[in-house]
């Protein structure tokens, strides 16, 4: 199958990138426009893609009026960054995958007309999305591009974004086939940053309660340890004043030995004295 791109060159033809008709349908239309929007920009911002939503995709050179505006489409292989349009043959690369939001006022076009150009062109998954469930009963429908044309998807699963749909309210959810994780819509975004900012602020203040707790500890250490060398100290000057009391009662107790012995020997001498002269003379002064 080839992709329909003329290759008529001039450069005096205008590509408008506006036609001043309505972004989307209703309000839940637009929600799901640009929620698939934001949440495949940030699947795919390390990427070599870009993702556009309701900008015209000219598919046929020289001829400005051969377009259609995708709700949502994601080009691989092509820098990063916004459009006005895009023109195939410029960027070298088609769709890979589109979007559409579709309603019964738009049924047609986007099951018919939409199927059959973007087959033609060969985007390899086509979308359709049914936010309010009004004439698609499983609200998402997908197709892929195979030998004979689009195939009806049965699983859900886009293998070019290899990501698996599902039905979430009026909104597309997206999540991972390489860690079922889940692409976070903004608001669930917004909720996760809040929820990691109070964990954040949680442990800080916890480990600021650890740091003082460990201070406290550490001067309580500190305190035990001065009063153990104060007691030590202590101690030591007691049993430094037991030594000495010890030390004087010994000296005591040896002068004490000595004055004994003295009186001994005056005793004896006194005795001997007697002995031989008898009876020492009063003095009557």
């Amino acid at each position: 199958m080839t992709a329909v791109v003329t290759t008529l060159k001039t450069s005096e033809i205008i590509y408008p990138s506006a036609d001043g008709e309505p972004v989307a349908e209703t309000y839940d239309h637009l929600d799901a426009m640009i929620t698939t929007l934001v949440v495949l920009k940030q699947y795919l911002a390390d990427r070599r893609a870009t993702v556009l939503a309701n900008q015209f995709l000219y598919y046929a050179q020289g001829f400005p009026k051969l377009r259609v505006a995708p709700d949502v489409m994601v080009i691989f292989d092509v820098e990063p960054g916004g459009r006005d349009n895009y023109k195939i043959w410029e960027e070298g690369q088609v769709p890979k995958v589109i979007f559409e939001m579709t309603s019964p006022g738009t049924k047609s076009e986007d099951i018919i007309n939409k199927k059959e150009l973007y087959e033609g062109i060969e985007v390899q998954e086509y979308w359709l999305f049914d936010p309010r469930g009004e004439w698609i009963p499983e609200q998402l429908r997908g197709y892929r591009l195979g030998e004979d044309g689009y195939e009806l998807i049965g699983d859900s699963r886009s293998e070019v974004l290899q990501l698996r749909l599902e039905i979430e309210g009026k909104l597309i959810g997206f999540y991972r086939e390489d860690n079922g994780e889940k692409l976070l819509i903004p608001n669930e975004l917004a909720s996760a940053l809040q929820a990691e900012r109070q964990r954040a602020e949680a442990e800080r203040q916890r480990a600021e309660a650890e740091s003082q707790r460990a201070e406290a500890e550490s001067q309580r250490a500190e305190a035990e340890s001065q009063r153990a060398e104060a007691e030590s100290q202590r101690a030591e000057a007691e049993s430094q004043r037991a030594e000495a009391e010890s030390q004087r009662a010994e000296a005591e107790s040896q002068r004490a030995e000595a004055e004994s012995q003295r009186a001994a020997e005056l005793e004896s001498l006194l005795a001997s004295y007697r002995s031989q002269f008898g009876e020492l003379p009063q003095d009557n002064g």
